[in-house]
């Protein structure tokens, strides 16, 4: 016997010779994210759930809310060799574990990460709409506005920017695909 295991409590495997935990992708019930990740944590269990900051329009009032990163996804960190990780199937607000047959599927070392790191102070995402600032003059290269110049106001939900575009004498609120969209 080595020098290193008289030392090691006993039971413990070498720190190499454990697996290391691992994140996993967990696929929700519809508006189902926040629950599930409650009842992940309750359990136990390390949960993520990315979100940002969305503005929502609805019965005339706007309201700014989280909302999911990815809707109806979140991530859950676990070693499925040592923890039950077939609790998560029956957890309520969950539909299924990603992965391939009846295993789970761990996703790429630094994922989780690459997204905490562009979490702000408030815990949300922080979302950059190719760089462009609030006023900056932009050109659309694409759609019925084509060639047009406007200012560029705020961003939208998916893959969308809001900008302020000259119509017959006033600046109209329009929303268009930020693929369509260069810096003039």
């Amino acid at each position: 016997m080595s020098a290193s295991d008289k030392k090691r409590p006993e039971g413990k495997a070498p720190a190499e010779k454990r697996p290391a935990k691992k994140w996993y992708v967990v696929h929700t019930h519809a508006m189902g994210e926040t629950k599930a990740l409650a009842h992940l944590q309750r359990q136990g269990f390390e949960a993520y759930l990315p979100q940002y900051e969305k503005t929502r329009r609805h019965a005339r009032k706007v309201e700014t809310v989280a909302a999911a990163l990815f809707p109806r996804y979140l991530f859950v960190r676990m070693d499925v060799g040592t923890e039950r990780w077939r609790a998560v199937k029956s957890t309520h607000g969950i539909a299924h574990l990603i992965g391939s047959g009846e295993a789970p599927q761990p996703i790429a070392d630094g994922i989780v990460e690459l997204i905490r790191m562009r979490e702000g102070a408030d815990g949300l995402i922080a979302l950059d709409a190719d760089g462009f600032m609030p006023g900056q003059k932009i050109e659309i290269t694409d759609g019925p506005f084509a060639e047009h110049l406007a200012l560029f106001d705020a961003e939208s939900d998916r893959d969308r920017v809001y900008v302020l575009l000259n119509l017959m004498g006033r600046d109209v609120r329009v929303r268009v695909p930020t693929r369509t969209l260069r810096a003039a």
